[in-house]
């Protein structure tokens, strides 16, 4: 079977965990529209489906995502989805936790997914970068502006200046790559990392990721009530209910998602 016949992406749920895997890696899993689009619509079934906890996105291959595809782009397409932007994921994130899981290159739009995730497990041998500058492009997909915020001005602003790569090891000290793990290994480690966050009360891990992206751009005289409006709904929930009982009773959780 050829690539050209090939889903552009891969997507298989291993219990509450849904695996994400862009699939053209001839390509070097490039975005396209088809991609984005599929991308997106993955994105949708994530948040969608009560039963799936977290996310994983991947690329086949040993390879990433070298970012927009420019063969498609001078074509005239856009790989974007109207309301989620580049690569159906950067401009709106699921609300529930992702994980991205890199081999080999993540450049330009390719690492604006990652930082577009929640968590980054990289293998060693990884490498990101934002090389749209020598391009006589900008980072578009949102790396200028989360960057900064995972790695400090200083580091983003020398990596997107210069457009040169960056080596998992570097981007790990920079607080941009959380795990560092043997070549061959990110996916595997990234679905321990997944499985061990889907083991907790859905709910809360939702209202947990939302109070950590949007918290720090609460005013200080808000940020308590607001971030009473997130706890709220959670702590009356069934779910929280059975966390405690479950507690009581020295067994595991049964989470609803409710």
């Amino acid at each position: 079977m050829s690539e050209a016949a090939e889903p552009e992406v891969l997507v298989e749920r291993q219990d509450a965990v849904l695996v994400v895997t862009i699939n053209r890696p001839r390509a070097k899993n490039s975005i396209n529209t088809a991609t984005a689009q599929a991308i997106g619509a993955a994105m949708d079934s994530l948040d969608s489906d009560d039963g799936l906890f977290v996310g994983v996105i991947t690329g086949a291959g040993g390879v990433f995502s070298a970012g927009m595809d420019l063969k498609a782009f001078l074509a005239g397409e856009k790989p974007a989805v109207p309301g989620r932007g580049f690569a159906g994921l950067v401009e709106r994130p699921p609300t529930t936790p992702l994980i991205a899981a890199v081999e080999g290159p993540a450049l330009a739009g390719g690492f604006e997914i990652a930082l577009a995730c929640d968590l980054v497990v990289a293998a060693e041998d990884a490498f990101f970068g934002l090389p749209e500058v020598k391009r006589g492009l900008l980072a578009g997909g949102g790396g200028l502006l989360r960057l900064p915020v995972k790695a400090g001005l200083p580091k983003a602003t020398e990596w997107a200046l210069t457009g040169d790569r960056v080596s998992a090891a570097d981007a790990h000290a920079a607080g941009v790559v959380n795990r560092l793990v043997p070549p061959g290994q990110a996916l595997t480690a990234a679905l321990e990392l997944a499985h061990q966050i889907a083991g907790n009360g859905p709910l809360a891990v939702q209202g947990t990721k939302r109070i950590l992206a949007e918290g720090p751009g609460w005013p200080a005289e808000e940020a308590f009530a607001r971030q009473w409006e997130v706890y709220e709904p959670i702590r009356s929930s069934a779910d929280a209910q059975e966390g405690a009982r479950a507690f009581t009773e020295k067994r595991a959780p049964r989470w609803q998602g409710r």
